[in-house]
């Protein structure tokens, strides 16, 4: 009886000690998924509306999900932070941005990738198509060139007298077809409307000033910039520069008006950022990036920067006015 007694208390004192091992155990095996995240420059109200994202679909970063940062401040080391995130062996990438997509593409076959924003994905050899994508990318297309001529319309609407718009591009650029289309689309409805188009090549950041020489000299009388990153990296200089010279500027997003542009309509940043925590979600879940078609964006947003207006001794029409998103003052 004795006997028994004691084998009963040394096998609930051995178990007492292999309970919080063989947990410890569990939880090495059962890690928390880890999402990376590769951009060329951190952006933190984007980052924080896809946290939120997720944290909508019940993933808590620290909790039960686990995000492994990666800024390139730049272009130059994206190859270099995608391989290290595949080494990694992460479950899914954020690539933000065509560069930011091509390398985690040139770096992976197997890893599903995810895009919060790509002007034209198919063109881009992305994806095979919007409805089946293929391979393992998938994301969220802005489709911009079908904005460009909304984009036109309304810096018509602000500024009825612009007869001469000068247009902002690069050449040379890893969505070459997609800047092809931008600006195509927009020399339309430059044509449509009435006005003389101005294509200026800027070539990288330090170009910026001698484009803005060549616009002047062709007297153009309003600016419009696509959505391309050599624009965005260098938007306050474009921005600074195009209230110098007088210029009312479209712009593609409202970094450009938060800056200082005249206005900005387009798809809302934050908003992909938010959907492609859905895409993240149903990819933890089992589905594969070949099967999720890339969606269009839903929200668009016009700022109106009316310091600005005031600045270029612009009147902005009330009915634009109340169209808008947000004015800045």
């Amino acid at each position: 009886m004795q006997r028994s007694t004691a084998g009963l208390l040394v096998a609930v004192a051995l178990a007492c000690l292999v309970a919080p091992l063989t947990a410890d155990t569990q939880r090495l095996v059962q890690q928390d998924p880890v999402i990376g995240i590769l951009t060329p420059q951190s952006i933190p109200e984007l980052l924080t509306a896809f946290r939120q994202g997720l944290r909508d679909l019940g993933y808590v970063e620290g909790h039960n999900i686990a995000i492994e940062y990666r800024f390139a401040d730049g272009y130059e080391r994206l190859p270099e932070l995608a391989a290290e995130l595949v080494r990694l062996q992460v479950h899914c990438i954020l690539a933000d941005g065509t560069q930011a997509v091509l390398a985690a593409k040139h770096a992976t076959t197997t890893i599903p990738i995810v895009f919060p924003a790509a002007t034209d994905p198919v063109g881009q050899g992305l994806v095979v198509s919007l409805a089946q994508p293929g391979g393992n990318i998938t994301g969220v297309t802005l489709q911009d060139h079908e904005l460009m001529g909304k984009r036109l319309e309304l810096l018509k609407e602000a500024v009825p007298g612009v007869t001469r718009v000068a247009y902002l591009w690069r050449a040379l650029t890893p969505s070459a077809i997609g800047a092809r289309l931008l600006r195509q689309e927009t020399e339309k409805a430059a044509h449509t409307l009435g006005m003389q188009f101005h294509a200026v090549e800027v070539r990288d950041v330090d170009s910026v000033d001698a484009a803005f020489a060549t616009i002047a000299a062709a007297h153009a009388d309003a600016l419009i910039v696509p959505p391309l990153a050599v624009f965005r990296e260098s938007r306050i200089r474009i921005v600074d520069l195009a209230v110098q010279m007088r210029l009312p500027g479209m712009f593609p997003g409202r970094v450009f008006a938060d800056a200082g542009g005249l206005m900005s309509y387009g798809p809302s940043p934050a908003a992909n950022f938010y959907r492609t925590a859905t895409y993240v979600d149903k990819i933890l879940k089992g589905a594969k990036p070949a099967d999720l078609p890339v969606e269009q964006p839903t929200k668009f947003e016009l700022v109106i920067n009316f310091k600005t207006a005031k600045a270029l001794g612009i009147t902005i029409p009330p009915t634009l006015l109340v169209l808008a998103d947000e004015v800045i003052r």
